[in-house]
């Protein structure tokens, strides 16, 4: 098996079938051995008979694997140790995809130059986005949790990450550096994040090269329920534990990068909370407000790894005491 399509999914049987279908409709200049893997984590809903469905429709197409220990790395990573294929090509369980989408994002892994490559993704609006949202401009930052990588026209070398929902890697790099790490990445409704960002780190500081493609293009839809001013402050709390996670592993100099850290958000907090406070402006005003919740979200973090860091000590003190 050349390539294997990792689809990791969660409670969308209504949106599943969308993706599958334009997965299923691929085309290759040349013949390709390829399946797609479809990973339930957890799911209740009517997951199990959609796949069932297009297993069906195309024989020796599509196979089902159920993954019970529930996040989005668990998943990604049952699904990578399941693969066939030399090349994994990661995409997301809402999206749409365009027929050269498979053909453009793996093409180039074959030479062995590249460890991966991420292509571009694209928003699909289903509704209009409310005044305080801003998707350009100086606060474009705040509409991160509406995701979208576009790097432009031109394809080359990624310097920081391939995004999940269109990245492909070859297997050997999986064995080589490990998989996603599973205290990092969407677990349930619990939008923590940053294990694509802390794996390709991983492989790049290794020497390994990503490349940028263009050409690979997928659709990722912005639904209503997205555009609500709590999901957006759950996923920037969600992310400054995300970024205080990744930070714990990464020392400078042999100190913890997380002092560094701390004390960096600590010095940042009066005033991000003091312009939110003075701000007129609805999109000013709500981009640092969002940068409130990140920097509140990193510091529960780091006091959460001090406190557990902390109780081994604390038994040893007790014992000692009695």
């Amino acid at each position: 098996m050349k390539i294997t399509v990792i689809v990791c999914t969660y409670n969308r049987c209504k949106s599943l079938p969308v993706t599958l279908d334009s997965i299923a409709g691929q085309s290759f200049k040349e013949p390709v051995e390829w399946e797609v893997l479809v990973v339930d984590n957890n799911s209740n809903d009517e997951t199990a008979e959609v796949v069932e469905d297009f297993s069906r429709r195309y024989p020796g197409r599509f196979r089902y694997l159920f993954e019970s220990r529930q996040g989005l790395s668990q998943a990604r990573n049952a699904g990578i140790n399941a693969a066939r294929g030399d090349i994994l090509a990661f995409t997301d369980d809402d999206v749409t995809i365009e027929p050269g989408w498979l053909q453009s994002l793996t093409s180039e892994l074959e030479t062995g130059e590249w460890a991966g490559a991420g292509g571009r993704i694209l928003r699909r609006w289903t509704c209009s986005p409310p005044s305080w949202l801003s998707i350009q401009g100086p606060y474009e930052r705040m509409s991160f949790p509406i995701f979208t990588f576009d790097k432009g026209t031109a394809h080359g070398q990624l310097d920081d990450f391939a995004a999940g929902a269109n990245m492909a890697y070859r297997k050997e790099v999986f064995q080589k550096y490990g998989n996603f790490r599973t205290d990092l990445g969407r677990c349930g409704d619990v939008l923590l994040a940053g294990e694509e960002v802390e794996f390709a780190r991983r492989v790049r500081a290794a020497g390994e090269r990503l490349r940028y493609e263009p050409s690979a293009v997928v659709y990722h839809p912005v639904e209503e329920y997205q555009l609500s001013q709590k999901y957006f402050l759950t996923f920037w709390f969600d992310a400054g534990r995300s970024g205080a996670r990744i930070a714990s592993t990464q020392p400078v100099w042999g100190i913890p990068r997380r002092y560094f850290r701390v004390a960096r958000m600590i010095a940042w907090l009066p005033a991000k909370a003091l312009a939110w406070m003075l701000a007129v402006n609805p999109r000013r005003r709500f981009y640092y407000k969002v940068q409130v919740w990140e920097i509140a979200g990193g510091l529960a973090e780091c006091i959460h790894q001090w406190r557990d860091a902390m109780q081994p000590s604390m038994r040893g003190t007790l014992r000692r005491s009695e």
